[in-house]
């Protein structure tokens, strides 16, 4: 069985946590999209950690985690990433790499980083780690697979091909320095080693996996609103971040992802440009930043503030719509305690007429919140185990965000531990 965990928003929900605490009774956890360009930040046992390519199953000894032929995959980073836990105590995780996984180049990064520049004011709020030149490649069939590594003749002439049409690029538009295919090639041998211990057909591993019962867990990066198609386009990432992506990205049959959890945060923030109907700004969104998360509202990956905001239920009932959500994750609700009242996006006002289903970016840029207002429960709320011992004003923001967005909340966060989870009966 395959249980997918999944963003409802901008990315930044707490996918990591909830795949960290739900790895414990599985057997397999993929990442299936996306590459090192957001993070998952984990609190647990051995410490914090901000994932950004490692499956967030690798802290416990029984699980195999597996990236995806879907991936983005930054090697140098995967392996310091893989470093950086085991020196933490965690143990050696078990690892699998797709041989169809495809591979981010350094020159993708060194494009990423020369396209924001030539943008300047107009850019797309890249983290420039390579992601868009990486899903331009892809796509326009010039990327190279993990397995590519290992036919040396062929890889050396592809690259002199790759380099001749980049260096156009890099000295007629970017007035940058030109690569050089051999230098390209030495750095892609060093690649090979690293990879080598852990390539294998991932999708005829979980194949087999699903044959004998094993639980699986995919792991997207981001959330709805940044995916290519039905996100806040053009600013959103550039694959897709929806669970239906996971069967492709993790090479999966779709009818066997039953259960989608879809995270979503008690407040909005995201990182990056794009439309955020009901972002705040001045003292009021340093506040909920100072308060939120653990440790503040800063981006896993970039350490950029992220942009706040109250809790908007269009977009939320559009993300989990998109997911196909069969249950939502509520997380960070502890971080409200501290406000009297709590506004709540239930609605937009689009050239004079109010709606609450979710437009397209042209009519997106207009929009303008409509907010209800609800009681605060000014109370900390950690260490709380179960639904009922929840102040009265808490569970009725619970439930009325459940009413409003239509699908059922079943576990709310309320701390950054994974200990730190209520467990909702529906």
């Amino acid at each position: 069985m395959i249980k997918a965990i999944v963003g409802a928003n901008w990315g930044d929900e707490g996918k990591g946590k909830i795949t960290d605490t739900l790895a414990e009774e599985a057997d397999i956890v993929v990442r299936f999209q996306g590459g090192a360009n957001a993070g998952h930040t984990i609190v647990n046992n051995y410490g914090k950690f901000a994932l950004h390519t490692l499956p967030s199953g690798v802290f416990y000894k029984h699980t195999t985690n597996i990236i995806g032929n879907g991936v983005a995959l930054n090697i140098p980073v995967l392996f310091k990433e893989l470093h950086e836990v085991e020196a933490k105590g965690v143990p050696e995780p078990k690892l699998l790499i797709s041989d169809r996984a495809q591979i981010v180049m350094p020159y993708h990064i060194l494009f990423d980083q020369y396209e924001e520049e030539r943008l300047a004011g107009k850019s797309f709020g890249s983290t420039k780690s390579g992601i868009a030149p990486f899903y331009s490649d892809k796509y326009a069939k010039t990327g190279i697979q993990v397995h590519e590594l290992f036919d040396e003749d062929d890889l050396k002439e592809k690259l002199e091909n790759i380099c001749t049409v980049k260096n156009v690029l890099l000295e007629h538009l970017y007035h940058k320095p030109l690569l050089n295919p051999d230098d390209i090639f030495q750095e892609l041998m060093e690649y090979k080693e690293m990879v080598k211990p852990y390539m294998c057909d991932t999708s005829l591993y979980l194949c087999n996996a699903l044959k004998e019962g094993q639980q699986v867990l995919l792991e997207g990066q981001l959330g709805t609103l940044k995916d290519t198609d039905h996100g806040i386009y053009p600013m959103v990432t550039s694959s897709s971040t929806l669970a239906a992506y996971g069967a492709v990205g993790a090479g999966v049959p779709p009818y066997e992802i039953k259960d989608i959890i879809t995270v979503s945060k008690a407040y909005s923030s995201a990182v990056g440009a794009g439309e955020f109907v009901s972002e705040i700004f001045g003292d009021e969104a340093d506040e909920l930043r100072k308060r939120g998360g653990d440790g503040g509202e800063f981006g896993a990956t970039t350490g950029r503030p992220r942009r706040m905001g109250w809790y908007d239920c269009v977009a939320s009932k559009y993300g989990c719509r998109l997911q196909g959500a069969t249950q939502v994750a509520f997380t960070v609700l502890d971080v409200l305690g501290y406000l009297d009242e709590i506004p709540v996006c239930v609605a937009y006002e689009v050239d004079g007429k109010t709606t609450t289903e979710f437009p397209t970016t042209s009519k997106l840029r207009k929009a303008k919140p409509v907010y209800k207002k609800l009681p605060g429960w000014k109370q900390d709320i950690r260490g709380i185990k179960e639904y009922e011992d929840l102040p009265k004003n808490c569970r009725a923001y619970i439930e009325f965000v459940e009413e409003q967005i239509g699908y059922p909340i079943t576990m709310i966060s309320n701390g950054p531990g994974r200990e730190d989870i209520i467990y909702r009966k529906k």
